[in-house]
């Protein structure tokens, strides 16, 4: 369908002009990752820089900005935190700080499957009733002055004509874009996710939609945008291993790029595991720099568990750096691991859940 021009669009096309973005993610999508991952984004082109979930019963009672979720950089502008909601009392509070924070956008978790969003309705569970969802995001809308989004999964159950009238209700409802990640609650992180349920609400409702789902590569992302119409891209775990799929897309799109970044895209392949251990390196001093010691080492090792599928002996290295505690430690480690010439990044991974 021909999408209509109007304020959600207008806001998005403003705060969304490269089409790939960080996807929030449990664990991962803070400060220190936004820090190592923003020399690969284009320095003058606006994106919007997601948090890790956020919970509504607790930041009325939150100094934000100090809490280990919040903590955020001088270069961190657009912020856009994902929260769990669905109680007007919280959600009133919750909301104007979200925005005095620094809050240029606010999306709506309905796509946690894990059971404890679940035991409080939050997450997937809001899929079960669609007058409920509706109300929730009207509700954030009456307290928020900035746009607010709503990332779903394809629901509870494989149903499309069910998924097109939630999406319609959450639009009526107040929602300015629609981030869709097509699998089941019950899928989880495995299977495929399916873009045809992408597409259908890119031709079907007439707010952005964004797609997640999936990508691992660079062209992933152009396919993405061509196969499906919609109009941006959410990456998650990939980025935490290839943070080079960024500067490659917006090389291809056009985008201006700095030395640094061009000098990323004229590396052979075969120099991207070297590009990894700089990655990971950079990520780990953010983590020490943000975070207290025994914080720091909880991130770094989850982020070294999540991202180590795409380097061949990718086990190894993780188990090595897992012992370690100072940063003078893990350098020396991963400069030793990568000195290995035969080590290769993959372009695919199904370890990647």
């Amino acid at each position: 369908m021909a999408k209509p021009e109007g304020p959600s669009w207008h806001k998005f096309n403003e705060l969304v002009q490269l089409k790939a973005l960080l996807a929030p993610m449990v664990g991962l999508s803070h400060v220190a990752l936004r820090d190592a991952l923003r020399p690969y984004f284009p320095e003058d082109t606006p994106t919007l820089w997601t948090t890790e979930m956020l919970n509504s019963r607790r930041i009325p009672g939150q100094r934000l900005g100090e809490t280990p979720e919040t903590l955020k950089s001088q270069q961190d502008i657009n912020l856009y935190p994902q929260i769990l909601c669905n109680e007007e009392r919280y959600i009133q509070d919750s909301i104007p700080k979200l925005e005095e924070w620094g809050a240029k956008a606010i999306d709506i978790n309905m796509g946690c499957p894990v059971k404890k969003a679940l035991k409080h309705n939050y997450g997937v569970s809001l899929m079960g009733d669609i007058k409920y969802a509706s109300q929730v995001v009207s509700c954030v809308k009456k307290y928020a002055t900035v746009p607010v989004s709503v990332k779903l999964r394809a629901g509870l159950q494989s149903d499309k004509g069910f998924l097109l009238e939630f999406c319609h209700a959450l639009k009526e409802g107040g929602a300015d874009w629609l981030i869709l990640h097509p699998r089941l609650a019950e899928q989880k992180r495995k299977g495929s996710a399916d873009w045809s349920q992408i597409r259908l609400l890119q031709e079907s409702i007439d707010i952005p939609i964004i797609g997640n789902g999936d990508i691992q590569e660079a062209q992933d992302i152009t396919r993405m945008l061509e196969e499906t119409g919609c109009q941006a891209a959410m990456l998650g775990r990939a980025l935490t291993a290839k943070p080079w799929i960024i500067t490659q897309y917006a090389y291809e799109s056009g985008h201006q790029l700095n030395e640094y970044q061009e000098a990323i895209i004229n590396k052979d392949p075969s120099a991207h595991a070297v590009l990894y251990g700089e990655f990971v390196k950079s990520y780990i001093e953010a983590c020490f720099r943000y975070y207290d010691f025994k914080d720091a080492l909880k991130r770094i090792r989850f982020f070294l568990k999540v991202g180590h599928v795409w380097l061949n002996f990718g086990h190894s290295f993780s188990k090595k750096l897992f012992k370690l505690e100072t940063l003078q430690e893990y350098k020396e480690a991963i400069d030793q691991f990568m000195s290995n010439s035969s080590l290769k990044m993959s372009a695919r991974t199904n370890l990647r859940y």
